[in-house]
């Protein structure tokens, strides 16, 4: 599933995470360092060591738009590597796993010479030890689609990592189908192109499927009340409807992002039981949005279209599921996995790396609905059959699907039911990522074409966004030429023309329209771009077009906006899908800086009646600092007034008529204004 909020700071390709998950990580021109570097040759393999505070820097020559790969084997140290461009700026960064062979690799983007600096990380930072480097392979990257393909996933195939699996598909007939890697290094079980993997939040589609399967049979209504279904669930002020869930736009908390808040170590393991999403329904208090005014990744509200599948069935999801749908079509190897300690023969483990190496996490628990489906690739191309020449399920359900839902005040969303609904190529596009604990996936399909392709992996450090470079290479023959955005890769643009000032009308301060003290502050430094999230690091970003802009360490882009008076007061920052915010008035943009005594009202101890949970926050230096059971202890940023944020969270302060602090409303994007009071 797309599991942890956007801005959450362990969440793999998130804002807060650098390009530890970027796949190929573009590795621009020379280097001014190059003269000290050691150059790099295919198949040499050279030793190192590495104390506390070393950098070894590496000479990578290229003559134009190279692929390149390599290793590091990390004999006695934890290594980090990044790629600095030209000015000494860091464009990509590989690191996490702190014992064994990890891999580099990624394109570049000019002829010249390309540095890569090993320095020493982790638990290893105070002592050092020794390593191995070797460049395994230096060539032009691939004008061949299936080539490719293993330029792409070669990061990933190799006998001691996580592996994953590519399938190409058009008309009916398989273009390209390949498995890389592992599918379990504790057994040395390669991937194979049978191997089930979890398509985590892919699975959507199928709970949305069959829901259209219960309308067709008369069982439910999109416009039912859910309480209809599941009349246990409270009643709020507006009546959500069965459309609602499907579409992201129910106004439910998300339960993931909420038991997050409690202290649940998610990433650790920390169990789940389904029956908790209906109890934390029960408990929220009011909507965080009128059902069908906003659009907000939900996982509760998919869990709920499962429940009322099984009321309206009779049967359990995972029979339904494979009674009504996975049978009929002759997928034989796709089952939904009713919890995490059910069996799913022929699996693939997911792996994320840690401080001694790969490390097993497990799937998500309670995630029946929104996940949990185990599936292969071959399976996949036959669902992508389906909704060619349906054989299960109706041409019209199917098409419904597709389209993209209208919010109450006309705008779409690029949403339909448990699809994502695009363009690329002049081509509409139906798509849906997925990532569980550890394992990734992404599923697209260009209905003009009858075509599409499945990406998937065992490894949390897998990118699926290769998908759609996969596509544009095997489809390139439908597809027309893009009028990208990023116009400097099509050659509209030259950063280099780029006038620093020309900058400043975008210095300031943006407030998410989800989490409104979630802001992202922009700044100049000569002829430097910067922004930074609350309570995040700074992440240097560079002009595509005069209104867009890239970030560095990170998959995500900028496109700033004009108001109808031409003033510049919103912005789109485009990761993990769309996310608007609003720029602060001036009075506004210059922030609040708490005296010490002021930072002291927010100590003491608090708790929320809708979690069960204490939160305590001690003033340390100056600063304010959090504190919970289970929660690693976070530093807090103030932003406006009596609003901090740190460790994923933004804390909105309240204050009662004399001025005292006497609770806060906690949120971190898809969960929103969870209230704590204090207490003695």
């Amino acid at each position: 599933m797309n599991a942890l909020p956007a801005y959450r700071p362990h969440r793999l390709c998130g804002f807060a995470v650098s390009a530890l998950c970027a796949g190929l990580v573009s590795l621009l021109a020379a280097s001014e360092t190059a003269a000290q570097s050691t150059e790099l040759e295919v198949g040499r393999t050279l030793t190192g060591a590495l104390a506390a505070g070393d950098t070894v820097r590496y000479a990578i020559e290229t003559g134009g738009e190279d692929f390149v790969l390599g290793e590091v084997n990390q004999i006695s140290v934890d290594v980090t590597a990044r790629v600095l461009d030209p000015d000494g700026r860091e464009v990509g960064r590989f690191g996490g796993l702190g014992h064994g062979v990890e891999r580099f690799g990624g394109r570049t983007s000019g002829a010249g010479i390309h540095t890569l600096e090993l320095f020493v990380s982790g638990e290893d930072a105070e002592t050092g030890g020794r390593y191995e480097i070797t460049l395994l392979r230096h060539e032009p990257v691939a004008t061949d689609p299936e080539e490719l393909a293993d330029q792409v996933m070669s990061r990933f195939d190799a006998p001691h990592s996580p592996g994953g699996a590519v399938r190409v598909w058009r008309d009916g007939r398989t273009l390209f189908s390949k498995a890389y890697g592992m599918a379990n290094l504790a057994y040395g079980l390669p991937f194979e192109e049978d191997t089930r993997t979890n398509i985590g939040s892919t699975s959507k589609q199928f709970t949305a499927f069959a829901i259209m399967l219960q309308a067709e049979r008369g069982l439910l209504s999109l416009e039912d009340d859910i309480r209809e279904h599941i009349p246990e669930l409270p009643k709020f002020e507006h009546t959500i409807r069965v459309r609602h869930l499907i579409t992201h736009t129910s106004g439910l908390r998300e339960f993931l992002n909420l038991l997050g808040m409690t202290g649940r170590r998610l990433d650790h393991g920390d169990w789940i039981d389904r029956s908790e999403l209906i109890d934390i329904v029960e408990r929220q208090p009011a909507l965080q949005n009128e059902p069908g005014a906003e659009w907000n990744y939900n996982n509760t509200a998919f869990g709920l279209a499962a429940v009322i599948v099984e009321r309206t069935s009779g049967q359990d999801f995972h029979v339904f599921m494979r009674e009504n749908v996975f049978a009929p079509l002759g997928m034989s190897g796709t089952m939904v996995r009713p919890s995490p300690r059910h069996i799913v023969p022929g699996m693939s483990e997911g792996y994320t790396p840690g401080p001694d190496g790969y490390r097993q996490i497990g799937d998500f628990g309670g995630a029946v609905g929104a996940g949990s489906i185990y599936s292969t690739v071959p399976d996949l191309q036959t669902w992508a059959e389906n909704y060619a020449n349906p054989r299960v399920g109706t041409r019209e359900s199917i098409d419904e699907m597709m389209t993209s839902f209208v919010l109450n005040d006309g705008e779409e969303t690029g949403y339909g039911y448990g699809l994502s609904v695009g363009e690329q190529g002049g081509l509409k596009r139906v798509s849906h990522g997925g990532a569980d604990v550890a394992h990734r996936s992404m599923f697209v399909y260009f209905p003009e074409i009858n075509a599409g392709l499945t990406t998937q992996s065992n490894h949390a450090q897998f990118n699926s966004g290769v998908a759609y470079e996969l596509a544009a290479a095997f489809f390139e023959d439908a597809m027309e030429m893009e009028e990208k955005e990023d116009a400097e890769e099509s050659g509209e643009f030259d950063q280099e023309d780029y006038d620093p000032e020309a900058f400043d009308e975008f210095v300031g301060r943006y407030a998410m329209d989800a989490a409104s003290n979630f802001i992202l502050t922009f700044t100049r430094e000569e002829d430097t771009f910067y922004t930074q999230a609350t309570g995040q690091s700074r992440l240097e970003i560079v002009p595509t077009s005069d209104s867009t802009f890239r970030l560095l360490a990170v998959e995500a882009s900028i496109t700033f906006r004009r108001n109808p008076e031409g003033d510049v007061d919103r912005l789109t920052l485009h990761q993990n899908g769309d996310n608007d915010a609003t720029r602060l008035a001036d009075d506004e943009a210059e922030g609040w800086e708490p005296t010490a005594e002021d930072v002291a009202d927010f100590a003491g101890r608090f708790f929320s009646e809708e979690l069960e949970t204490f939160y305590a926050f001690t003033v340390e230096e100056g600063t304010l600092v959090l504190h919970q059971r289970r929660l690693d202890r976070a530093e807090l940023e103030p932003g406006e007034t009596d609003q901090f944020s740190g460790g994923g969270l933004s804390f909105a302060f309240e204050r009662d008529r004399n001025g005292q602090v006497i609770g806060f409303y906690l949120s971190n994007v898809r969960t929103r204004d969870v209230r704590f009071a204090r207490v003695p």
